[in-house]
């Protein structure tokens, strides 16, 4: 017992300083953990007000939560005289590790946070990108789920998703219809192109405004090329196509305005 008080007399000054070391160490703990705790919830809100999937942001909270926390564990531990460097080294090797095994999964989760965040598209557009063309069902954090008009579910990497052209058909309230009319080279261009306004003005979902365009717009091979271009409602798109197509036709036939499709003359001579 004498020898345990003698120690304690002798070392009286390193015990001090010790304690006060680890209570310096305990409150940049506590204060720390304080801290990530109110950096990872404003984060959070602030993701919510820019609607932001709820799992996303909650990763992402947990995520910087984390980051903060070693980074408050190893000042602690550094304030108590332990060397630090070993732990931040072996974080580093472990880290590179997990990131060069899951760099794929890491690169569509980015992506998916991308998508999330910036808005490219929404669930419900009709959007083409990563040589798919469908309708957005749901936008996943690490894959973006399409349906295409014939009804098959293609599933699609987010990382495929940004890496290429996005193609938003969706997006805007209008949109134009693009249509080359062919006509003989007999045919009246004043006749004809009265003909294709009449049937375009007079379709119940082609807008007024912006006025249709409708002019020559090629002398080809075999045929005058018109222009049709309308401009109808988004949701109205294929309903105009369709419409405009048949009826166009059936006008020209009606009119006895040729259609011409490519042909070749072959001339044969004989030599006696």
């Amino acid at each position: 017992m004498e020898q345990v008080v003698n120690w304690f007399s002798n070392n009286s000054d390193q015990i001090v300083e010790s304690g006060i070391q680890l209570a310096y160490a305990i409150a940049i703990f506590i204060v720390g953990k304080m801290i990530a705790r109110a950096i990872s919830g404003l984060l959070e809100k602030a993701l919510k007000k820019k609607n932001v999937d709820k799992a996303v942001s909650g990763f992402l909270g947990s995520l910087v939560y984390a980051l903060v926390l070693v980074a408050v564990v190893l000042m602690a531990l550094s304030q108590i005289g332990v060397q630090t460097t070993s732990f931040i080294a072996i974080l580093g090797a472990a880290g590179l590790a997990i990131g060069l095994a899951l760099k794929d999964s890491l690169s569509n989760f980015a992506s998916g946070v991308l998508i999330i965040i910036l808005k490219p598209f929404k669930a419900g557009d009709f959007v083409e990108a990563a040589g798919v063309a469908g309708s957005i069902v749901k936008i996943e954090i690490f894959s973006t789920i399409f349906k295409t008009g014939d009804n098959k579910v293609v599933i699609v990497p987010n990382s495929t998703i940004t890496g290429g052209a996005i193609v938003n058909y969706s997006r805007e309230a209008t949109r134009r219809v693009d249509m080359v009319i062919g006509v003989s080279y007999d045919a009246d261009l004043k006749v004809t192109k009265k003909l294709l306004t009449d049937i375009v003005t007079s379709h119940e979902k082609v807008l007024a405004d912006p006025a249709p365009t409708i002019a020559v717009a090629e002398l080809a091979d075999s045929s005058v090329n018109f222009v049709v271009r309308p401009w109808t409602n988004t949701a109205d798109f294929w309903t105009v196509k369709f419409d405009l197509t048949e009826q166009i036709k059936i006008a020209l036939d009606e009119a006895e305005i040729g259609i011409p499709y490519p042909q070749m003359d072959v001339h044969v001579h004989k030599n006696d």
